[in-house]
């Protein structure tokens, strides 16, 4: 069966629009509780949401659609993705449900499911749930009706759950931090963690109205955060986008680090003191990552792009760091989802740790210079069997030897081809991807 409303994180669009409407929504709750339940079992599931204004809808929707299957519902509240993922496996439930549509505009929503073992469900699963969306909407008999109540001290148990990631013989105190949360669900747990971990915090988008979660502030729009470790003269700054399982992080000096670079701070100091024997990238992952890790004898493989792929390919290797350059990280032995407040602590605790900046731990890092450009495909075509694009991506990575790689793959949201070329030396990548994109244009 063909999946029709699952992406790769879940289901997601303009609020108003098929699917993110309130009856599809109804009939989504319903199908997961018939999912999620048993003949013998009343299922338990969680609901956390971001802070978009259409998050009370969706979730009274959810809510009632589980309940018609018999599912007992916990309202968690606003709270980050990787919180609700904790607390449905810390709680012992059977899924967990995040209303949230990530780094995107307010107008959008989307609702993303973990299973009782806090990881995002199987491709499988979602295809049951899509199933039974197939079937009209039934409603369970009075008697076996599930019930809903709110879940006490969310945050407070999540902002405990993150402190206990962080080394117990180091703290934060004498770090200056800015920290940016996006107007979105961690506006509240990550200064908290910060401040209970001893930092001196200076907080930006955590004023959260329903219509401005990722407003030009965040994780993706990281220049304000920039500006704002400037002017306070911070040690750092971190920024966060709407679900807060994104991570950005400046230096003392304004310059942005991307995930890339803050996955080779937090595997290489976790070197310092045990065996790493790889970690899992994406094809958007930096050629100059994958060189670093393989001169330091650590394995690197990539999976599609995406954390749901970073993360089956972690569980499939058995190694335990991955992640992507948009700043989604996850480190296992953490916690079983990529988390932006604890990977950021995984950074923080390099730096104390080994006494240095944040600068400092990327020196022996390079990456590549990378050029992208999207070009549009015509209807019907079939780039993969093309054979002048075959033959100049050939030419293309002999030329570049083993100093780097050629990339070519089509959009998942858009009829467009990216095409990608990385390169010790940018005039060569900017040369040789303008050949590419010549031949098929």
């Amino acid at each position: 069966m063909n999946r029709r409303y699952f992406g790769t994180d879940g289901i997601r669009g303009p609020v108003g629009q098929a699917p993110m409407t309130p009856d599809f929504c109804m009939k989504l709750g319903f199908a997961a509780g018939k999912t999620f339940g048993s003949s013998l079992r009343r299922p338990k599931v969680l609901i956390g949401k971001d802070t978009r204004v259409s998050g009370y809808m969706l979730e009274s929707a959810l809510e009632a659609g589980l309940i018609a299957a018999g599912a007992d519902v916990l309202l968690a509240g606003p709270l980050p993705t990787p919180a609700v993922a904790y607390l449905t496996r810390t709680l012992r439930l059977d899924a967990g449900i995040v209303i949230s549509a990530s780094h995107n505009p307010f107008a959008d929503n989307g609702i993303k499911f973990f299973g009782s073992d806090g990881k995002k469900l199987s491709d499988a699963t979602e295809t049951q749930i899509e199933a039974l969306l197939q079937d009209p909407m039934g409603c369970n008999p009075s008697e076996s009706l599930g019930k809903a109540k709110r879940l006490e001290d969310a945050t407070g148990r999540y902002v405990e759950f993150c402190k206990s990631t962080f080394p117990t013989a180091l703290d934060l105190r004498g770090l200056k931090i800015v920290v940016d949360c996006a107007n979105g669900a961690a506006y509240q747990a990550t200064p908290a963690v910060l401040r209970e971990l001893g930092a001196t915090v200076h907080e930006i988008a955590v004023s959260p109205d329903g219509f401005n979660i990722n407003a030009n502030v965040g994780a993706v729009h990281p220049a304000l955060l920039q500006a704002s470790v400037l002017e306070h003269k911070a040690d750092l700054g971190i920024a966060l986008d709407g679900d807060a399982d994104r991570l950005q992080m400046v230096n003392a000096d304004g310059r942005l680090l991307n995930g890339d670079e803050l996955l080779y701070i937090v595997v290489m100091d976790r070197a310092r003191s045990r065996s790493v024997p790889g970690v899992v990238g994406t094809l958007m992952s930096n050629y100059g990552l994958e060189t670093k890790f393989k001169e330091q004898g650590i394995g690197f493989d990539r999976a599609k792009v995406g954390d749901r792929y970073v993360l089956e390919q972690l569980l499939n290797r058995g190694w335990l760091y991955g992640g992507e350059s948009s700043g989604h990280l996850i480190f296992l032995d953490c916690h079983s989802t990529g988390d932006g407040t604890i990977a950021a602590l995984q950074v923080l605790a390099a730096m104390v740790a080994q006494a240095k900046p944040l600068a400092a731990l990327t020196e022996e890092l390079t990456l590549y210079p990378q050029v992208l450009k999207n070009v549009r495909m015509p209807a019907g075509f079939e780039w993969a069997s093309h054979p002048p694009l075959l033959e100049a991506q050939r030419a293309a990575q002999a030329q570049l030897q083993e100093k780097g790689r050629v990339l070519i793959r089509a959009s998942g949201t858009e009829p467009v081809l990216r095409i990608m070329v990385e390169a010790a030396d940018a005039e060569q990548a900017q040369h040789l991807c303008n050949d590419l994109v010549q031949v098929i244009s």
